[in-house]
């Protein structure tokens, strides 16, 4: 009995009403099915802590915001060494958002 996992089930996996025949193929839809998610999961958090940091920023809280920037950093870095995103990617990311909190943190200074 072959056993696929819960979000197996979704629309995307039955786009244009195809099953896998062969031993292989089933295999390579259950891995892509476990990456997709792997990778929905990835790039969902770096985005959670990418609008945590936007948030920080315009609480005018760039104490909490630099806190917040290692933690995206880290999640996009993650992404890009996973191959969920491009490593220009994560580094265009960590760029901008450390221009806005150096930009932030001026304005406040100032």
């Amino acid at each position: 009995m072959l056993r696929y996992p819960k979000a197996f089930f979704t629309p995307i996996t039955f786009r244009n009403d195809r099953m896998p025949h062969s031993a292989s193929a089933k295999k390579r839809l259950r891995q892509n099915v476990r990456s997709r998610d792997r990778n929905k999961a990835m790039k969902s958090e770096m985005k959670t802590s990418i609008r945590k940091v936007l948030e920080a920023l315009s609480a005018k809280d760039v104490t909490a915001a630099k806190d917040l920037f290692k933690s995206v950093a880290k999640k996009a870095d993650q992404a890009a060494t996973a191959k969920t995103i491009h490593r220009n990617k994560a580094a265009r990311i960590k760029s901008r958002l450390s221009a806005r909190i150096v930009k932030t943190a001026q304005s406040a200074a100032s």
